[in-house]
């Protein structure tokens, strides 16, 4: 039986190898000492063709899952970066809906609660009004989509300055005004950009009840002459202040899961070093005070 009391700590799966079968990747989670991971649908193609996936290839998956007790409750879903819903090309966007119908499908059949979407209108566009229309159009409609089946759709705090804080995502769930719409807050993204207060952050996306998971990942900040960097920043090396946001946290009486982020598959040594990050994470959270 699961213990309900558990901290809930996963892995994306971009720390792990990249070239291996699903079946040993999820032998690894359960090895390297985590509950669940996270699946990556990015913009590549190799990525995207997932959501084609044969119902016997799902249905092998979900046999290894219920057999090891690991899970695949969320999936980071960054297909909107090539093909952003706020698009100002009509055929970019018509592509950006089939993929998130095709998104929500899977996550059905798979048993993922929740998808998380990139928090930008466009990407490698300019953003304009026109765009931020259309991703507010094209997001309700994926919203509505997305509880027909049951699924949150979960919005990611980015490295992106249009939703770069809980407090710019408030905005669109006012909007969109749905349960099926939620926020899912990164640490280090929050804690880089210098608008924010991280804490009061993370205390107004739990106390209006919107977080549904956090990201941990270390980032360094935004200044004048450095745009930041979002990834791959060792844990300890970066601006957050892991051991605050964990008595945050723990004030604030967060239950949900915490997933370490990392873009490790190509490393010398990814299974060591995904160990090695779980264990610093706990060091932390007994440091704040949450353990």
């Amino acid at each position: 039986m699961r213990d309900l009391n558990k901290i809930n700590i996963g892995i994306y799966e971009k720390a792990l190898p990249k070239d291996i079968d699903w079946i040993e990747r999820i032998r690894l989670v359960k090895e390297c000492g985590y509950d669940f991971v996270e699946i990556s649908v990015d913009e590549t193609d190799e990525r995207l063709a997932r959501l084609d996936w044969s119902d016997e290839e799902i249905n092998r998956i979900h046999t290894e899952l219920v057999n090891t007790g690991v899970r695949i409750p969320s999936m980071c879903f960054s297909g909107h970066r090539r093909f952003p819903m706020g698009s100002m090309d009509e055929r970019t966007r018509e592509k950006s809906m089939e993929l998130m119908k095709k998104a929500i499908i899977f996550a059905d059949k798979l048993g993922i609660r929740v998808i998380q979407l990139a928090g930008y209108d466009v990407y490698y566009e300019e953003g304009n009004e026109q765009t931020k229309k259309y991703f507010i159009e094209n997001l309700k409609k994926a919203v509505e989509w997305a509880a027909s089946m049951e699924v949150t759709l979960a919005i990611e705090i980015m490295d992106h300055p249009f939703i770069n804080s809980i407090t710019k995502y408030m905005e669109f769930s006012e909007i969109i005004n749905s349960p099926w719409l939620k926020v899912y807050p990164d640490v280090g993204n929050l804690t880089a950009w210098p608008t924010n207060n991280t804490l009061s952050e993370l205390e107004l996306g739990i106390k209006q009840g919107e977080i549904v998971a956090i990201h941990l990942k270390d980032t360094l900040a935004v200044t004048d002459t450095f745009p930041g960097k979002f990834k791959e920043v060792p844990f300890g090396n970066g601006c957050v202040d892991f051991p605050k946001v964990f008595a945050k946290l723990k004030e604030l009486n967060y239950k949900g899961p915490f997933l370490i982020e990392m873009w490790t598959e190509k490393s010398d040594d990814p299974i060591e070093e995904v160990k090695k990050a779980k264990q610093w994470i706990l060091d932390k959270m007994k440091e704040g005070g949450f353990i």
